[in-house]
């Protein structure tokens, strides 16, 4: 349960250092640049630590499925950028491969 919490806390991280690096505008503004390098450098960190204690495939999926998915719905709503269907379906498929994995991916392990 504490990999998956430490999983989510990579999320967040990875999510606070694309939203940064969209408000970096292309690295010309100071802050989010830093804001940038300091949460992708936590969030592969504490990426790393999990990999440890779950099964890559898993973690992988997990980390940059429901990080995707995230970043979709933060573009939407913080950033006004629209979706259409497609995209729609897409962060479905997303996250019913995400879902599998997680409910039966690792019985192995």
């Amino acid at each position: 349960m504490q990999s998956y919490l430490l999983l989510g806390i990579s999320i967040v991280f990875e999510l606070l250092g694309t939203s940064f690096m969209k408000m970096s505008d292309g690295y010309s503004r100071l802050f989010p640049t830093v804001g940038v390098f300091i949460c992708y450098g936590i969030a592969f960190y504490v990426l790393a630590t999990i990999m440890n204690t779950l099964p890559l495939n898993v973690t992988y999926a997990t980390w940059s499925g429901v990080g995707l998915v995230a970043t979709a719905i933060i573009a939407v709503n913080v950033f006004g950028e629209t979706m259409n269907v497609y995209n729609i379906i897409g962060i479905i498929l997303i996250l019913a491969g995400v879902l599998v994995l997680n409910l039966l991916g690792n019985t192995g392990h």
